[in-house]
């Protein structure tokens, strides 16, 4: 781990007309900055610490808060100072000419340069592991480029497979219009806040396959926009909770609503096994969350990246997007009312894998055995 970040000040060295996701250079570096809860200024303003950012580069946040806890850094690209971490003035002068010039720092600097081809790697605390994040020239030609990387690199955990494999792309390019237009990721997650009701509506009419397509709607926007906050470095203490409580409280009513739905089919269950398949999904929907809940507080860290097999069974898990593939392979062979019940059993299997996953890190911990993300191992 490094250093606490030190009370620095921020400063976007040099001039650049290239935007990245509507923002100019100087403009992502100050929220970067006070994301990382550092002051910015300019070199007018007087500091002991002055964290340099080029205005020719781009780069992921985490490099600012890795540099800001490392005095006398400077990390390059092809030997052009991207972001460096002054303790004077001296060290800031030398850092801010070689930034405007583009050119490498002189013999003497007193500094210590770290060459982005080298390939450091600083910590993800959340998945353990350490990584290279992105750091890239950002010129006309590059901004696609630079976009992928920070759009792909907003995230870093695993999920399920159709937030991997289906629709990143088509989230991609939704992120990117959001932020040519000005629309903030509150907006985004209204509209899509509107869709989940309006899909809840539509399964509890039976109209399965509008809900599914609404629903659709509403799953792709739930991506676009914890990216577009984490790319446009927007993020906010209500907007977290806006994202993450719709995703939490709309599922059970997802499955409620679609069991009630089944009358207009003429599948309606009788009461007993409409009951049973609530019981079994609702109430796994709970336990499961309470597993995933203690893991983390137990371990620091998600149940999903513990071993090799626990992000790959992610990928299926008993969550909304796997439940709706099931719901949409049964809606395809006309039969809602047995994809609902194939949901209520996968939940109670899946229910039963965490709960295996748990028992067995809890036993090895009492061992003295350490729980460590596989992800740290390689």
């Amino acid at each position: 781990m490094h250093a606490p970040l030190a009370p620095a000040i921020v400063e976007s060295a040099g001039a650049n007309p290239v935007r990245l996701w509507g923002l100019a250079p100087e403009e992502r570096t100050r929220r970067v900055a006070a994301a990382a809860g550092l002051a910015f200024g300019t070199a007018d303003v007087a500091g002991d610490h002055r964290i340099l950012a080029n205005a020719a580069f781009a780069f992921d946040p985490a490099w600012l808060r890795h540099v800001a806890g490392q005095p006398g850094m400077v990390l390059t690209v092809g030997g052009v100072p991207a972001l460096g971490h002054a303790r004077d003035a001296r060290e800031a002068a030398l850092l801010r000419e070689a930034m405007v010039r583009g050119q490498a720092l002189g013999s003497g600097s007193g500094l210590a340069l770290t060459a982005l081809e080298d390939g450091p790697t600083i910590e993800n605390k959340q998945l353990r592991k350490r990584e290279t994040p992105f750091l890239l020239p950002l010129r006309a030609d590059t901004v696609r480029q630079v976009e992928r990387a920070s759009y792909f690199g907003a995230y870093k955990g695993v999920t399920d497979l159709l937030t991997k494999y289906l629709w990143p792309e088509w989230a991609l390019i939704l992120t990117r219009i959001a932020a040519r237009f000005g629309i903030t990721p509150n907006m985004v997650t209204a509209l899509g806040a509107a869709l989940c009701v309006a899909a809840t509506f539509a399964f509890a009419d039976g109209r399965y396959w509008l809900g599914m397509a609404l629903g659709l709607g509403f799953m792709v926007l739930d991506t676009v926009d914890g990216k577009l906050a984490r790319c446009t470095i927007t993020s906010s203490w209500w907007g977290n909770i806006f994202d993450h409580g719709l995703d939490i409280v709309h599922p059970p009513f997802w499955w409620w609503f679609w069991g009630t739905g089944l009358a207009h089919w003429g599948l309606a269950y009788d009461d007993a096994t409409f009951w049973w398949v609530q019981a079994a999904i609702q109430g796994g929907y709970i336990v499961q969350r309470f597993i995933e809940g203690a893991f983390m507080r137990l371990y620091g860290m998600h149940i999903h990246v513990w071993r090799r097999i626990d992000s790959r069974f992610r990928l299926i898990t008993a969550r909304r997007n796997p439940n709706m593939v099931i719901l949409f392979a049964s809606t395809l062979l006309a039969r809602p009312d047995v994809g609902l019940i194939a949901v209520a059993w996968w939940t109670v299997l899946s229910c039963a894998f965490h709960a295996v996953r748990l028992v067995q890190a809890l036993a090895r911990s009492r061992r003295g055995l350490p729980i460590t993300s596989w992800l740290a191992e390689g």
